[in-house]
């Protein structure tokens, strides 16, 4: 059987979860052998452990802070030593084994070494699956300068990831374009589209609500309740989603509910508690069984987006809303092509991120419209049926072995 060894900073505390990386193991699992590396981080006071689940194991190492950092030092100075914690797990963990292929995402960018070293000792195929643009997407938001130190020093790194990866998979046609655009030396041949991918739910028909989860979060029975859930920080564009915040209540019976973490959690949270805005309810991250219940609630799931994006930027929480037959409603900068994904396939309504006279234009057309809401959301399940299940794409990554 295969060997596949998959670098991560996502946690795999529980190989039951579900999500975009979660799925993929388990699908591979079906035909390979998943050894997983993953973060076992400061806060947890959790130990490196080794789990093993049938055809996976999971080796849980203990780092630095690498998520929900208080700030962006400690992040930087975590990422930058997660390398070296991982090469000495997995030395002593998987010793004498194999691996036939060497998967891995951004971020981070700092794990060459040891794909450098199995491609070289085991002649491994290597596999990025890029899911950020680094360090361009932070010099658009005005994280790095352009052409700094840092800036220079990362897109460094980032030309050795893409020289010694033998395939990237990028989210979408607008990221394999930007790629090949911004990088002309790379061969067009081993730059694909490999999109974010999930194992669905079983289709559930969306017409009744469950009145005592409306109760405890305090959501009028009646409303229309739109959801953004994820990362709560720079990249978002928070001016952008607190001036929604602030207008909200020139939509119509509509409810937003915002449910995440982040860098810019705390402020969203002050400017809530200091306006008291109405139909605004803000939560921190809740575990995976209470967001999906607020998830199965909800009529509209939403994407936010920083307009000074110039990187086609990709949010996995798409295939969230789609897979539980939800329309989109997407405030985004102009680059990124999820607004084609979601008006081609007519999943969606798309507004450009500053605009707020669009977007509650946009945000009442779906309040008003029931059967709009429906039609939107029954395409847009269809869509992740036929692009975005796992296991129709899982060959894109076993063909490589």
């Amino acid at each position: 059987m295969k060997k596949i060894l998959f670098l991560t900073l996502v946690g795999f505390e529980n190989i039951e979860d579900r999500g975009i990386y979660y799925d993929l193991v388990k699908t591979l699992s079906e035909t390979c052998e998943v050894f997983v590396v993953t973060p076992r981080e400061k806060r947890t006071n959790l130990e490196t452990e080794l789990d093993e689940y049938k055809n996976i194991k999971v080796l849980k190492v203990k780092t630095g802070n690498v998520t929900q950092c208080k700030s962006l030092l400690e992040k930087g100075l975590s990422t930058l030593m997660i390398e070296r914690q991982y090469m000495k797990a997995i030395n002593k963990y998987f010793t004498g084994v194999r691996f036939d292929l060497i998967l891995y995402s951004t971020p981070p960018i700092t794990f060459t070494n040891i794909i450098r070293k199995y491609k070289k000792t085991h002649n491994s195929k290597t596999y990025l699956m890029l899911k950020d643009i680094f360090p361009q997407n932070a010099v658009d938001i005005g994280l790095i300068k352009k052409n700094g130190f840092l800036h220079k020093y990362f897109r460094k790194k980032e030309n050795i990831l893409y020289k010694i990866s033998d395939h990237i998979g990028c989210m979408s046609q607008g990221n394999v374009n930007y790629i090949l655009k911004h990088n002309p030396w790379l061969d067009k041949n081993k730059v694909e589209v490999f999109p974010n991918v999930i194992i669905p739910i079983e289709k559930k028909d969306r017409k009744t609500k469950d009145i005592s989860v409306l109760d405890a979060y305090k959501i009028p029975h009646d409303s229309v309740i739109f959801i953004y859930g994820g990362n709560l920080g720079k990249p978002q564009g928070i001016d952008y989603l607190i001036e929604v915040i602030d207008n909200f209540y020139k939509v119509e019976k509509g409810f937003l509910l915002i449910v995440g973490a982040g860098t810019e959690y705390q402020r969203i949270k002050d400017h809530i508690d200091a306006n008291k805005p109405k139909n605004i309810a803000l939560y921190p991250t809740l575990p995976k069984k209470e967001y999906d219940l607020l998830l199965d609630q909800a009529d509209v799931g939403m994407i936010f987006l920083d307009k000074r994006f110039t990187i086609p930027n990709f949010p996995s929480r798409l295939t969230a809303y789609m897979e539980n037959s939800m329309p989109v409603l997407a405030a985004t900068d102009k680059v990124t092509d999820i607004k084609d994904v979601l008006l081609d396939s007519q999943s969606g309504l798309w507004t450009e991120s500053g605009d707020i006279n669009s977007f509650i234009a946009n945000a009442n057309k779906l309040t008003n419209d029931e059967q709009l809401r429906r039609n939107l959301g029954t395409n847009a399940r269809k869509y992740l049926e036929e692009n975005y299940d796992a296991r129709k794409k899982v060959f894109i990554l076993v063909d490589k072995l």
